[in-house]
C-alpha cells in the first residue's frame, strides 16, 4: 500500500520540478518575465501548501484512501488544461489545479508511516519513502528535456496527465486501510471542531521555530531544482536544453539517496536539532558561493551538493513526529508540510522578483536569486536555534 501511495507522491515531485525544463519554452511562447516565471512556478506550491491543513483534516476524519482519491483527479484536469492552454492565464490556472490535486500526495505517505510503523522506524521509513518518491524528478530531467526539444513543453504535460491517471488507478486498486485501524480524529469529531483543533498546535511555544525553518529548507532545494537550475545553466553557462536536463537528472538521482541516508543516520531527539541547524547553514553557504562565483563548476557542483543534502529534511519530519502527541500527528504533519510549500511558493516568487529587479539594475540576475536563498536559509536557522524547542530536546 505504501508503494502505491509513493507512486502518487512521485508524480507530485515531477509536477513540482517541471518548470526548470519548460521555463525557456514558456518564456518564448508567452513572453514571460522572470517575475511571471517565478509566479508560475510558485502557483503549484501555493495551492499545494494552502490545502495541507484541510488534507490533514480529511485524513484524520475520512482516512488516507478516500482523501487522496477525491483530490487527485484535479491533477489530471490541471495537466490537460496546461497542455492545451491558449495563454499564460490558463497555464497558471492549470498549475493551481495540479497543486490542489497533489496536495495530499506526501502527507498521506508520512501519516501512513506514522500510524502503521513503530516510532523508532519513522525517520528511516519516511526517508525511504521520500527517496523513492523523488524518482518523479527523474522524468523532469533528461527525458522531459528530450521530449520538449523534440516536440514542445505541452507534450510534457500530456505525458504527465497520463501518468497521473495511472497513479490514481494504482492507489484505487491497492490502498485499503486496515479494518478497524481507525483514524487520527476522536470518534464523532466534526470538520468545524477539527479546524478549531489546529489552534492547539499554534499555542505550543515550539511550533513557531519549527514552522519558520520549514518555510525555507525545502524551498531552497525546490527553488533551485524546480525553477532556476535550467535557466541558470542555459543563460549563465550556455548549456543546451538537453545538457541542462542531464544535470537536472543527476541532481535528482543524487537527491534520491539523501533521505534514506539521513533517516538511517538520525541521531535521535537529543542531537537531531543541532544536525538540522548545521545542515541548513551548510546549504546556505553553498548558495552564497553560487551567488558570488560565476563558474559552471561551482553551479553544477553546488546543485549536486544541495541535491544530496536535501535529504536532511527528513530529520525535520522526525522532529515534528516527536514534538507532538499522537492525537495531533496528522494535523502537525499537515501544518509542517503547509509551511514547507508556502515557503516554496514564497521563495519562488521572491526570487523571480529579485531576478527582475537585478536585471533592471544591470546586475546578473542569478547573483540575486542565490544570494536571497542563502539569506532565507540563514534566517530560518537562526529562528529555529533561538526560539523555544520541545521538551527533552536542544539545539
Amino acid at each position: 500500500m505504501l508503494l502505491a501511495l509513493i507512486a502518487g507522491f512521485s508524480l507530485s515531485q515531477a509536477f513540482r520540478t517541471v518548470t526548470a525544463i519548460i521555463a525557456t519554452g514558456l518564456q518564448g511562447e508567452f513572453g514571460l518575465s522572470p517575475q511571471a516565471l517565478g509566479l508560475f512556478a510558485g502557483a503549484f506550491a501555493f495551492a499545494f501548501g494552502g490545502m495541507q491543513m484541510f488534507m490533514g483534516i480529511g485524513i484524520d476524519l475520512y482516512g488516507v484512501r478516500r482523501t487522496v482519491l477525491v483530490a487527485s483527479p484535479l491533477t489530471i484536469v490541471g495537466a490537460l488544461l496546461s497542455a492545451l492552454a491558449p495563454g499564460y492565464g490558463a497555464v497558471l490556472l492549470g498549475q493551481v489545479l495540479i497543486g490542489l490535486g497533489c496536495a495530499p500526495a506526501f502527507l498521506v505517505c508520512t501519516v501512513f508511516v506514522a500510524r502503521y510503523f513503530e516510532p523508532r522506524q519513522f525517520a528511516f521509513v519516511s526517508g525511504l519513502a521520500m527517496g523513492l518518491g523523488g524518482m518523479g524528478m527523474l522524468f523532469t530531467g533528461t527525458p522531459l528535456a528530450w521530449l520538449v526539444a523534440q516536440w514542445s513543453w505541452r507534450a510534457g504535460f500530456m505525458v504527465l496527465a497520463g501518468l497521473a491517471l495511472l497513479a490514481w488507478l494504482l492507489i484505487a486498486w491497492l490502498v485499503h486501510e486496515p479494518e478497524g485501524a481507525g483514524h487520527g480524529a476522536p470518534p464523532g469529531e466534526s470538520v468545524a471542531v477539527a479546524v478549531r483543533s489546529y489552534g492547539a498546535l499554534f499555542l505550543l511555544p515550539h511550533t513557531l521555530g519549527i514552522l519558520l525553518l520549514a518555510l525555507v529548507t525545502y524551498a531552497g532545494f525546490l527553488t533551485l531544482r524546480g525553477l532556476w537550475l535550467g535557466p541558470v545553466l542555459i543563460e549563465r553557462h550556455h548549456f543546451s536544453l538537453v545538457a541542462s536536463g542531464n544535470v537536472a537528472l543527476l541532481v535528482s538521482l543524487i537527491s534520491l539517496v539523501g533521505p534514506a541516508l539521513f533517516g538511517r543516520a538520525d541521531p535521535g531527539p537529543q542531537r537531531r536539532r543541532r544536525w538540522i541547524i548545521g545542515f541548513t547553514l551548510l546549504v546556505a553557504a553553498i548558495f552564497a558561493a553560487m551567488a558570488l562565483v560565476q563558474s559552471s563548476w561551482v553551479d553544477v557542483g553546488g546543485a549536486l551538493l544541495v541535491g544530496v543534502l536535501s535529504g536532511y529534511i527528513v530529520l525535520q519530519y522526525a522532529d515534528v513526529r516527536s514534538a507532538y502527541p499522537p492525537a495531533l500527528t496528522g494535523r502537525a504533519m499537515a501544518v509542517f508540510t503547509m509551511a514547507m510549500f508556502l515557503g516554496v511558493a514564497l521563495a519562488q516568487w521572491l526570487t523571480g522578483v529579485a531576478a527582475a529587479v537585478a536585471q533592471d539594475h544591470g546586475v546578473e540576475p542569478y547573483r540575486a536569486v542565490f544570494g536571497l536563498l542563502a539569506a532565507l536559509l540563514l534566517g530560518g536557522a537562526v529562528a529555529f536555534w533561538r526560539l523555544p524547542a520541545p521538551e527533552g530536546t536542544r539545539a
